[in-house]
């Protein structure tokens, strides 16, 4: 109710502005028009004016029609044909386009003005200035200003459409990161199911085996069921905490993906099946949890996937360093160079993809309580992970955005959480981790997410590929903009090609066929014409009024007309001469103004 409220009132405020300035425009008119009478010229027009500037909201065709009986009104008048309500007219025009999408109906209603205006002109029999005024100045004041006004309205749009994506894309980019945390987080929980529980019932088999032992009391016994008990509640708890947490059923993340593989085998598959790939261990190998060992199988498995996904062909070099804490993991492939004219990348970096498997990379070297780091570097695309030898848990300081993993100086996309330096930004520890790191090679289908709207809607889109609702709507509303400032460029040069020559050749007519003054004092009746010549212009002025044509005249007499001043958009006297036989016989002075 409120924003309705403070709508209302910024409408108000503008409705009133508009009418002050249009109304400010009329008074100058009224002014400057002299002996023009209040009640028509001033107050009357005012009134139109307050009705038709709010009109112009709801019915701004209306609006339009109204103010365009006050430009007749300007026809009608003897003096001149113009006055100032045209600017009233272009304004509540443009408005017309601007606030009125289709352009079926409005076109309507200026060409009805229009009509009308040449129906004024015609019924009044109207002098040729009133015809050119209302073949040229009113239909550009009408046609002009609506396509500016729909040329601002299709921008409008599109900007508002963009934006619009714009917060659509953010708002499924950050869709996508959790989904993909969580989907990490699942199968970080069924893999610790079936370490931890695995390792539980193997201590319970043992407790169960030590009941057995005949050196035991009896409260030693005891004391093991007892132990054996609690031990089996754990791994329930366990198996129900990763129920709830694994996966809807039908979907089989880890389906085919061996378990017990190592790093050694996945490498050996990969060269053995073609991939230029060499590999290095440094430094004794410390024993490892399970945890730590299926990490570092999953970032040497994503670093190949990409890397053969991303720049096949390019050698990849896997360095697994073991430090007294750590682990340091290092792929790098090298700088693809394809054939003359392609253009060289740095290998397996996701600029096509999604970034979802570095997501969940991200997620569980986080968890277990390493660092990732990703990027172009010397010698190619690099991925750096830092493992401890026993996975740890850091301490909860709050639930980060979700965002892309980069590298230094790389901007934020969609391929992971970036942090000021580069290193992936940790996920949040305090959820239940879950680490069933089941290998992943190539993305999961369900983790695929729909094609980029804007890159979809670019023109290098390729052929057949089926454009997202929002990559056409986008396309839609661009086509639209375009063709309104195509057809705002080319109007006004249509109009003027239309209009010019003829709006020139009536103003030559007009200044050719001026008779000054002192010259029309220097002519004297009775006198021959080849005498008088030098005097005359070079041609009569070809449209008279009725009242003129139709003035007695002598009897055998040839009758010419000239115009006494060069104004083409007022009204002035005529000289009328009239010949017989070649001697000028009469002369006299028509005015302006009508009997």
């Amino acid at each position: 109710m409120l924003n309705t409220r403070t709508t209302s009132a910024r409408s108000a405020r503008g409705d009133a502005a508009l009418w002050t300035v249009l109304a400010a425009a009329t008074g100058y008119g009224f002014r400057d028009a002299g002996s023009a009478s209040l009640a028509l010229d001033l107050v009357l027009p005012l009134a139109v004016l307050a009705v038709a500037v709010p009109w112009s909201r709801r019915r701004p065709g209306a609006a339009v029609v109204l103010v365009n009986g006050l430009c007749v009104m300007g026809l009608a008048d003897a003096s001149t044909p113009g006055n100032a309500h045209v600017l009233s007219l272009a304004a509540l025009s443009c408005l017309l386009g601007a606030r009125v999408a289709e352009a079926r109906r409005p076109l309507l209603v200026l060409a009805g003005c229009a009509a009308v205006d040449l129906a004024t002109c015609a019924v009044l029999r109207a002098q040729p200035v009133w015809w050119f005024y209302a073949l040229t100045v009113l239909p550009a004041a009408l046609l002009l200003p609506w396509l500016a006004g729909r040329h601002w309205r299709g921008r409008r749009q599109l900007v508002r459409e963009g934006w619009r994506l714009a917060r659509g894309l953010e708002e499924r980019q950050h869709l996508v990161a959790e989904r993909a945390r969580l989907t990490e987080r699942a199968e970080i929980a069924a893999d610790m199911h079936d370490s931890l529980g695995h390792a539980l019932s193997l201590v319970a088999l043992r407790a169960g085996a030590l009941e057995l032992s005949p050196d035991l009391t009896d409260r030693d016994r005891a004391d093991l069921a007892d132990l054996r008990g609690t031990i089996a509640d754990a791994v329930e708890q366990v198996r129900e905490t990763v129920a709830v947490l694994q996966d809807p059923p039908g979907r089989d993340t880890g389906a085919g993906l061996p378990v017990n593989d190592t790093v050694e085998d996945l490498l050996s598959r990969a060269a053995a099946s073609g991939v230029p790939v060499r590999w290095e261990r440094r430094g004794a190998s410390p024993p490892l949890s399970c945890l730590v060992e299926r990490g570092m199988y999953r970032v040497v498995q994503e670093a190949l996937t990409n890397a053969t996904k991303h720049a096949p062909g390019c050698s990849i070099s896997v360095r697994i360093t073991h430090e007294p804490d750590r682990t340091r993991v290092s792929v790098v492939n090298a700088v693809h160079v394809p054939s003359a004219g392609g253009p060289a990348h740095a290998g397996a970096g996701p600029a096509s993809g999604v970034g979802r498997g570095l997501i969940g990379l991200q997620e569980r070297v986080t968890v277990l309580g390493g660092s990732l780091r990703t990027g172009s570097g010397s010698g190619g695309f690099h991925v750096t992970a830092v493992l401890p030898h026993r996975a740890t848990t850091a301490a909860r300081t709050g639930t980060p955005a979700p965002g892309p993993v980069t590298a230094p100086g790389r901007p934020a996309g969609i391929h992971g959480p970036a942090s000021p330096t580069g290193t992936a930004s940790r996920p949040d520890p305090g959820m239940v981790p879950d680490p069933r790191m089941v290998p992943d090679p190539g993305m999961a289908p369900d983790l695929r997410m729909a094609p980029d709207p804007i890159r979809a809607g670019d023109p290098d889109t390729a052929p057949g590929e089926v454009l997202p609702e929002s990559a056409e709507r986008l396309a839609s509303v661009r086509s639209d903009a375009r063709r309104r400032s195509t057809l705002a460029f080319v109007a006004p040069v249509v109009a003027a090609v239309f209009f010019v020559p003829s709006a020139v050749y009536l103003a030559w007519q007009l200044t050719t066929s001026v008779l000054p003054p002192s010259r029309y004092d220097e002519l004297t009746t009775g006198r021959p014409r080849t005498e008088l010549a030098p005097l005359l212009p070079a041609r009569a002025y070809p449209y008279p009024p009725d009242h003129a044509r139709s003035a007695p005249r002598p009897p055998g007499a040839r009758c010419e007309f000239y115009r006494s001043g060069r104004d083409l958009l007022d009204e002035v006297d005529l000289y009328r001469l009239c010949w017989s036989g070649g001697t000028l016989l009469t002369k006299d002075t028509v005015p302006a103004g009508r009997p």
